[in-house]
């Protein structure tokens, strides 16, 4: 379905939402960087971004949170307070780029797998996600050689492209979408179809994706992976960072008569994060450690999950404290 949203009616839109019950999140400058907050107040919102330095995971994959607390009672029987999807608000992610939507379903993928991940499920199916195509881009940026383009609609509700006069061409894509629409529809005007590429930044096709996939048939014991990786510290900031990166760990903190389990971010790019028991490490060195994360994103999730997981964002080169450009690691391996 397509509408327009006037420029002037999107201060309403997002009162109307917040007088719907909606918990929102948008890009804000906090002083130092571009970041995706709760927004209370419109004009704290920030339109004029290419993007920001996290990507919209957290709202749905927070770097930290409990998955149940319990205690001990007096008779030695134990309470457990799971974790309850009734705790999620009704929320709505406005203003995100089309490269960190699919970064969503990426984890979507990995998360809903198998047995679903009843966290990431609830906050999932209780967010909704407006977002806005890119008009501009950076020289990291490479989502068209991800297979993707900077107004791609997959893991949006409703894509907005800004057009003539800071209005936006609306394509309303989902169930939630319409819902949204339905609830808003006074705001949204009749549009026509347009050619919305001409509004859309041009980024340049660096890679072919799937010939990266296919590449890494034959290349596991290659040389290249100690190459690339002999800059590499372990920092994991590009794991952080990243849309689709879903490494975590799950710790316990326990006083003896109550405790609680909590899931945290991590990172394959860690020393640690793949040592036994035993002591034995399977990926001892970077060079495989670096490995690991190419095979995971391009070869291990489009077998598994069906999805790649590297949506061309470029923040991993943007945050890399030793310059390590992965877009240009992936021309290397797309020319081998």
């Amino acid at each position: 379905m397509i509408k327009l949203l006037k420029k002037s009616s999107f201060e309403i839109f997002f009162k109307n939402l917040q007088t719907q019950g909606k918990t929102i999140y948008a890009p804000k400058n906090n002083g130092k960087k571009i970041e995706f907050s709760k927004i209370d107040n419109f004009a704290d919102i920030v339109f004029d971004y290419i993007k920001s330095n996290q990507s919209t995971k957290e709202i749905v994959f927070p770097r930290y949170h409990k998955v149940f607390r319990y205690t001990k009672q007096a008779d030695d029987t134990v309470v457990l307070q799971d974790f309850s999807a009734d705790s999620v608000p009704e929320t709505v992610v406005i203003g995100q780029r089309p490269c960190d939507a699919v970064g969503i379903l990426a984890l979507k993928a990995i998360f809903e797998t198998d047995i679903a991940d009843k966290p990431f499920t609830a906050r999932f199916n209780k967010t909704s996600f407006i977002t806005i195509s890119c008009t501009k881009s950076d020289e990291n940026c490479f989502c068209t050689s991800s297979g993707l383009n900077p107004g791609s609609t997959e893991g949006s509700d409703i894509l907005l492209t800004p057009i003539e006069n800071g209005d936006y061409y609306a394509e309303i894509l989902t169930e939630k979408g319409t819902k949204i629409l339905e609830a808003n529809a006074s705001l949204f005007e009749d549009s026509p179809e347009i050619d919305k590429n001409k509004y859309l930044a041009k980024v340049e096709v660096r890679f072919d994706n799937k010939i990266i996939h296919e590449k890494l048939n034959t290349i596991f014991d290659h040389e290249t992976w100690v190459e690339q990786s002999l800059q590499c510290i372990g920092c994991g900031a590009c794991a952080y960072v990243c849309p689709a990166c879903a490494c975590f760990d799950i710790l316990d903190e326990d006083n003896g008569r109550s405790g609680f389990r909590y899931k945290c971010w991590d990172s394959c790019g860690f020393g640690n994060f793949t040592i036994h028991t035993s002591g034995h490490n399977p990926r001892e060195v970077q060079s495989q450690r670096w490995r690991q994360r190419i095979y995971h994103k391009f070869s291990y999730m489009p077998k598994r999950e069906h999805v790649f997981g590297c949506v061309g964002c470029g923040r991993c080169t943007d945050v890399c404290p030793v310059n390590m450009n992965i877009m240009e690691h992936l021309q290397t391996i797309n020319a081998l």
